[in-house]
């Protein structure tokens, strides 16, 4: 930072598009150098270094302030999330992050200063002060005192995408951060003059370190968008691109899919994608059917297919590990699909229906080695064979916090017989092919969707607690590749008892509507099975790749079992409501609308948006949607809020007086929640201290 002051204090570091579209703020190096000071000031004056300080922003550039004071006053930063009081999964991850960081703090603004605060209330975190960053005066940047920090300082805790109740905390050091990005700067080519658009979240390994840090770092401009602004309408990042001839940016494999899918001939008319440089993707399994759609979709506008750059890293490893080269046309290797499950590498015929098309995801540069060794001798594996990936370099991180014996199983491994090492071992499977790198799938049973990893125990979890008539301990979830997407599979044993008089229709609804809520993924199928299906070790623990080659055989006892085909067109569902017709012009284009995204035949305006197979990726198409048919903004609609084409439809066509009267009882409401949790807290603590 105080070199790019020193050399060009009034450029500009970062636009920040708010609707994808407008820019609306922006931050020069001095602007930025002067608020991160102000708030390192304010937090040196209370917290000691090494102090751990959670950041709850919303998208926008006082996150970039916040997250440079933390390392200014050598304030350890906690990303994570921004709470909402209805979706309890991520409700849940905060309170572990909270108790696992020990944070002293939580840093936010003021748009979501009193949203936290009720969020807070409900996990018994009242305790822990929130600091509205923005109110704090920007004179205060003198009064901050420079920090004699190491390259092994900790500068921040980057938590796992992974298990709802058990994220870890990744340690970052400075060093790291400073490897990685001359790493990243190295393989990407990049210079002054590149410039990156965003829409990756900034509590993203890959959103804060390539959208945020890699252009401070490099000197070059970083353009940012919300995520929701993406997936309402993805042709806002492309136009972006256009706009400001932006030279490196990417997202996962997803988000490519989206562009291709989700926006029109006459939206991407006036593009001009010919300065794109990198398109870089990685975060999930990358499909050479997604990069050959986007390249024939958009050559017309100046795209080319060497333009894409298949990487792979992950949050240990600081961010990369492995890249091409810039400008090389991505490298593709067929292999057998059933030599592949036996951890065999056999060349395959492109034709051959057997045949898996894998991507490769470039080498290791510089002083980063990978290796692939077998996970159980330790051994290095054969050129033939698929073994674990492990990883030596500098940009691996210092190990998980305050948890010594994991960070030794996984930061400290040794290759046998020779001991070489240390090595990160990733957990991810692979094989080299002439130096290049080829991901073919993972050690453990995590379920990546939309380049969100899903632990498959916090699944199930939902599953058997979303009816009674479903066995605690006894489902099964897993993913299966099929058509170019990633599937959700569910297997769920039925309680014995409930075998005679089982209502399928309402055990798949009420299993689609949590999982839906609570982890906002697609089901493409569930099977009901009999008691005692699910396969165990003898210690009870899922065997889930058992159960996944025993769905595969078609072995399994079935008592019932439901797809979702998520292309084709089906009638309604059962569902818990009674259909009820459309009873005006607004229901009615409601009614459409949910049709054709959801792609339900009938829909009634009572039934859940949720219950019919919405997500949260449909519910900011349906927000987008609405902005256009209402040229009003409802970008921010709530579908948790307004679950029903009725409520949507009554709140769409109250007045706007009535609408903000609503909204300023719910604030009310809030405080007033606060106000008595306080007081029961003073009382709760004036009788302990009488007794």
């Amino acid at each position: 930072m105080q070199l790019r002051i020193n050399q060009s204090p009034d450029q500009v570091a970062f636009l920040f598009l708010q609707d994808g579209e407008v820019e609306s703020d922006r931050l020069t190096y001095q602007s930025l150098d002067w608020r991160s000071r102000a708030i390192a000031a304010h937090l040196q004056h209370q917290y000691a270094p090494g102090t751990r300080a959670l950041l709850l922003y919303p998208p926008g550039l006082e996150f970039i302030t916040a997250f440079l004071g933390c390392l200014y006053a050598g304030i350890v930063a906690v990303p994570a999330y921004p709470p909402q009081l209805k979706r309890n999964s991520k409700m849940m991850r905060l309170q572990h992050i909270v108790a696992d960081s020990q944070a002293a703090i939580a840093l936010t603004t003021t748009t979501l200063l009193a949203d936290i605060q009720a969020c807070f209330e409900v996990l018994h975190l009242s305790d822990l002060p929130c600091l509205d960053t923005t109110a704090i005066a920007a004179d205060r940047a003198s009064e901050w005192r420079n920090l004699s920090l190491t390259p092994d300082t900790l500068a921040f805790l980057q938590y796992t995408s992974g298990s709802t109740g058990d994220p870890k905390g990744v340690m970052v050091s400075h060093s790291n951060i400073l490897h990685n990005l001359n790493y990243i700067r190295h393989l990407s080519e990049l210079t002054p003059d590149s410039v990156s658009v965003s829409w990756l979240p900034s509590f993203h390994d890959m959103g804060l370190l390539d959208g945020i840090l890699q252009p401070l770092y490099t000197g070059f401009l970083g353009v940012l968008m919300p995520s929701v602004a993406f997936t309402q309408r993805p042709i806002r990042w492309l136009q972006a691109i256009s706009h400001y001839r932006a030279t490196h940016c990417g997202g996962p494999n997803f988000s490519y899919e989206l562009c291709v899918h989700k926006t029109t001939p006459e939206e991407r008319a006036n593009l001009d994608l010919s300065s794109w440089q990198q398109a870089y993707t990685g975060a999930e399994p990358i499909r050479k059917q997604t990069l050959e759609e986007f390249t024939a979709t958009f050559k017309p506008y100046g795209f080319q297919s060497r333009f894409f750059y298949p990487c792979y890293g992950m949050a240990e490893t600081t961010l990369m590990i492995s890249g091409g080269t810039v400008g090389q046309e991505p490298i593709y290797c067929a292999v057998q699909a059933d030599a592949l499950e036996q951890h065999q590498v056999i060349e395959g015929g492109e034709s051959d229906a057997n045949t898996r098309c894998l991507v490769g995801c470039g080498h290791a540069h510089l002083d980063t080695q990978v290796a692939i060794v077998n996970p159980e001798s330790y051994m290095q594996c054969a050129s033939d064979q698929v073994g674990e990936v492990w990883v030596s370099s500098p940009s691996v991180a210092q190990g998980y916090w305050q948890r010594p014996d994991q960070t030794n199983t996984m930061f400290q491994a040794y290759i046998a017989p020779t001991q070489e090492g240390p090595f990160l071992r990733t957990g991810d499977l692979g094989f080299m092919r002439d130096g290049e790198l080829f991901i073919t799938g993972r050690l453990k049973d995590l379920i990546i969707v939309r380049g969100r990893n899903h632990y498959p125990q916090d699944i199930e979890f939902t599953v058997e607690c979303s009816h009674p008539s479903l066995c605690r301990g006894c489902g099964a979830a897993f993913s299966l590749e099929m058509g170019n997407e990633e599937r959700v599979i569910i297997l769920q044993e039925v309680e014995r008892s409930h075998l005679r008089h089982l209502d399928t229709d309402a055990v798949f609804n009420a299993i689609r509507q949590a999982i839906a809520l609570e982890h906002e993924i697609d089901i493409y199928e569930i099977v009901l099975l009999k008691p005692a299906s699910i396969l165990k070790t003898s210690s009870g623990k899922i065997q889930r790749r058992a159960c996944r080659t025993s769905y595969l055989a078609q072995e399994l006892p079935v008592v019932a079992s439901r797809i979702w085909a998520a292309s084709e067109r089906r009638s309604r569902p059962p569902l818990s409501t009674p259909y009820t017709s459309p009873r005006n012009a607004t229901e009615q284009t409601l009614v459409t609308l949910w049709q054709d995204l959801l792609k339900v035949d009938q829909i009634g305006i009572y039934d859940s948006f949720f219950e019919l197979g919405g997500n949260s990726l449909l519910a900011a198409q349906v927000g987008a949607a609405l902005s256009t048919l209402f040229q009003r903004d409802f970008t921010a609609i709530d579908p948790f809020e307004y679950p029903t084409i009725e409520a949507l439809a009554r709140h769409i066509n109250a007045p706007l007086d009535e609408r903000i009267h609503l909204s300023q009882i719910r604030d009310r409401a809030k405080q007033q929640q606060r106000a008595i949790a306080a007081e029961q807290r003073a009382l709760k603590h004036r009788r302990t201290r009488h007794d």
